[in-house]
């Protein structure tokens, strides 16, 4: 293994860590009282005042050449994949766990499929291995999905029973029917949530296309949803002693999601898959699974259900099912490129041929001349 891929292997592994601590560091700053619109607001603040200096600097020219319809679809893809997503994660974390946020994330891959199938981005061959595993692991991912919001199961014991963050334990939502409702309207909330997050990634793969250029592109949807998510804040928090930032978990919290995870995860998930590619980072996401089980129970003390953990290996295999679909389509299409690559050097060596002829004609006929 050579020192790329050891860096390679090192970075994914290092976003999966930081995912996990937003996941925890979040759920805390929601039971401790922290409003969720206000916190997104705050979040993409500090995510703009992090990444709009750079792109001034950096990309002056690109930024101010953008005409009005650029912008316009860039103001609508963040209020979908930034605002929206946000707010519906946010809350649905506030009404479930850690865990199940974690658990949720293996299924962005599998809707990003289905949305591109439904604009028909992508294609399913029925006949073929690929087409029958990305089928299953669509299935998968609904069956996790279920599985979730509907089955508790008996509770996993915490860790630990002094939790870092004095808050109340939230893996017991489960204890009565108006929780058991909350718990199910969360996972589902949560599942909008990443619905609304891939349709801004083939979103933005289409602006992409048409302005190459993803630090002004990452900049104004940033920048964009924090204007946005501040109405949204004000509309839904009128008791502005919300807003107030105290010195606790909440402002870590925002410091946490704005700066590391939108200024250091971002960048190094952006290396790790123009390195790599798209399916090794992916792999990897179940990591940030496990990883929030083990966190969620040591540092908040919240009581993992049986359900969520199969919910999550449901996500993960569905997770994994998609990908070995698409890795072996891109095989098969990396086949069919080279045998088009032989055909038409076949071609070429019939050519010289065709022209040893023509050469050998022209000599001839030179000869003639002489």
């Amino acid at each position: 293994m050579d020192a790329a891929s050891k860096k390679a292997y090192i970075i994914a592994i290092m976003v999966q860590v930081i995912l996990t601590g937003m996941s925890v560091i979040t759920k805390a700053a929601f039971d401790a009282g922290m409003s969720t619109f206000v916190f997104v607001f705050y979040r993409q603040a500090a995510g703009s005042v992090l990444m709009l200096p750079l792109a001034l600097i950096l990309e002056r020219k690109n930024a101010w050449s953008m005409p009005f319809a650029w912008l316009l679809k860039l103001f609508l893809c963040a209020l979908i994949g930034n605002t929206l997503s946000l707010s519906l994660y946010n809350v649905s974390l506030k009404f479930t766990s850690a865990t199940v946020a974690a658990a949720a994330g293996n299924s962005m891959p599998v809707v990003t499929f289905c949305l591109a199938l439904l604009l028909r981005m992508e294609m399913v061959k029925l006949r073929s291995a690929s087409g029958i595993a990305k089928i299953t692991g669509v299935a998968l991912c609904l069956a996790g999905v279920f599985a979730i919001a509907f089955y508790s199961g008996p509770a996993l014991s915490p860790v630990n029973h002094h939790r870092a963050f004095a808050t109340h334990a939230s893996g017991s939502s489960h204890a009565n029917a108006s929780s058991k409702t909350t718990w199910i309207e969360g996972t589902f909330l949560m599942l909008l949530a990443n619905a609304a997050w891939s349709l801004s990634i083939v979103w933005q793969a289409v602006l992409l296309k048409e302005l190459p250029n993803r630090m002004v592109v990452a900049t104004a949807l940033c920048v964009f949803s924090t204007v946005q998510s501040f109405f949204v804040a004000v509309a839904a928090e009128r008791d502005f002693s919300r807003w107030q930032l105290r010195l606790d978990v909440s402002l870590l919290a925002i410091f946490y999601a704005g700066f590391v995870v939108a200024g250091v995860s971002y960048y190094l998930q952006a290396w790790c898959v123009e390195m790599t590619g798209p399916v090794f980072f992916a792999v990897w996401t179940p990591l940030c699974f496990v990883l929030t089980i083990f966190c969620s129970s040591f540092f908040l003390g919240e009581i993992v259900h049986l359900g969520s953990v199969v919910g999550g290996i449901l996500l993960v295999g569905g997770l994994y099912s998609v990908l070995w679909g698409k890795n072996k389509e891109s095989q098969g299409a990396t086949c069919s490129q080279m045998n088009m690559m032989d055909c038409c050097a076949q071609d070429e060596d019939e050519k010289p041929n065709t022209y040893e002829l023509e050469e050998a004609t022209s000599s001839t006929s030179a000869g003639e001349h002489v």
